[in-house]
């Protein structure tokens, strides 16, 4: 019992203080730059004929002026209508253009192919700084005022938040999973320490780009934003997160718990290698539910207070964070996300270990 309650305290002081540091410690950051610099859009797309539309008209909504904007697309060797959707908007939007990933092209640069498809169109790019997003996602219209403003010196990514679109309690689970990860995330950066990329919503300055080396210097791995934003901490630039309703990204859920465990699946190969402090901070968060299933064997009442108090902690911390960027919480899915937690934690760390390759992009990785 004593490891238990051990747990279980530790848990709720990390909660405690996360949300004191959200009061105390939040930095906002302007929602405009001083100056209109040329930046480049750079996406890899593939078999995302379904998805691209939404995106491709977000980008057409950019507050932002088109002759300081381009817009760089990989087809990375779709086998769909992908293509030729690219083709076709690019033809209507001068500022765009679309570079096709032959066979012959894959791994050129990185084995893992989105990062290869992105050092390809690096090495295409004239912008001063090249944004990140997504073939399944929507942009809001001042992404790239946002995610220019906190530019300063020795400044060399900033990131946004991305919140899943939600219409089932499966898709909100999913949708509360994202806002923990990146409000705890938000915490830690806001304290100085070097986090991670968010491949899905980021800037990177030219400069911190080359100086790191670009994707075709990172380790293998299928967490490529994680590993680009390593080796722009290790170049000596910092990382912001712009946690606002400008540089807020919606993406689409995973449309069962298949598809969810394949992505967890990839991105625990990114948690495996992420530092001790992380591995705790994150470990707690699973490992309070053996504890409390003691517990309430023990104690219903007792057990059943701690787990109200918990979930009360939890959605005020996810709350708090989702108002920064005018979203709300709903009571009913925060309760419940607690048992969300309990099945995708415990199925992702089976589905980790389990000796299959990881599949992605209907491509299957070692």
């Amino acid at each position: 019992m004593i490891w238990a309650w051990g747990i279980i305290g530790l848990l709720m002081i990390q909660f405690l203080v996360l949300i004191f540091l959200q009061k105390i410690n939040w930095k906002k950051y302007p929602s405009r730059p001083s100056y209109h610099p040329f930046v480049s859009i750079l996406i890899a797309a593939r078999n995302e004929q379904k998805d691209l539309p939404r995106l491709l008209k977000s980008l057409e909504n950019l507050n932002y002026p088109k002759e300081k904007l381009e817009v760089l697309f990989a087809d990375d060797d779709s086998h769909d209508g992908t293509g030729e959707i690219l083709e076709n908007w690019c033809r209507k939007n001068p500022h765009g253009k679309t570079y096709r990933i032959s066979p012959d092209l894959l791994g050129r640069f990185h084995p893992n192919g989105k990062a290869n498809a992105l050092a390809i169109l690096a090495k295409e790019a004239n912008g001063a700084y090249f944004f990140y997003t997504d073939a399944d996602c929507e942009v809001s219209g001042s992404w790239i005022l946002a995610g220019l403003a906190p530019f300063v010196e020795k400044i060399g990514m900033v990131i946004g938040v991305t919140q899943v679109k939600a219409e089932t309690l499966f898709e909100s689970m999913q949708e509360l999973d994202w806002w923990n990860t990146l409000s705890m995330v938000k915490v830690v950066t806001d304290l100085g320490f070097s986090t991670t990329g968010l491949g899905n919503n980021m800037v990177i300055s030219r400069e911190a780009y080359e100086k790191a080396g670009g994707f075709e210097s990172c380790e293998p791995s299928l967490t490529e934003d994680l590993e680009i934003s390593r080796l722009v901490a290790k170049a000596g630039f910092k990382i912001r997160q712009q946690f606002s309703p400008e540089m807020l990204t919606s993406t689409k859920a995973e449309k069962d718990w298949s598809a969810l465990l394949k992505q967890r699946k990839r991105w625990m190969y990114g948690v495996m290698t992420l530092s001790l402090g992380w591995k705790v901070l994150l470990g707690l968060q699973f490992a309070f539910f053996p504890a409390l299933i003691l517990l309430l064997t023990k104690s219903f009442s007792v057990g059943l207070s701690v787990w109200l108090t918990k979930i009360l902690l939890q959605t005020g911390f996810l709350s708090l964070s989702a108002q920064k960027t005018g979203k709300r919480i709903g009571f009913k899915s925060a309760f419940l996300f607690d048992f969300y937690q309990i099945i995708s934690q415990s199925l992702t760390i089976l589905y980790y270990f389990w000796p299959h390759k990881t599949d992605w992009k209907a491509r299957k990785y070692p």
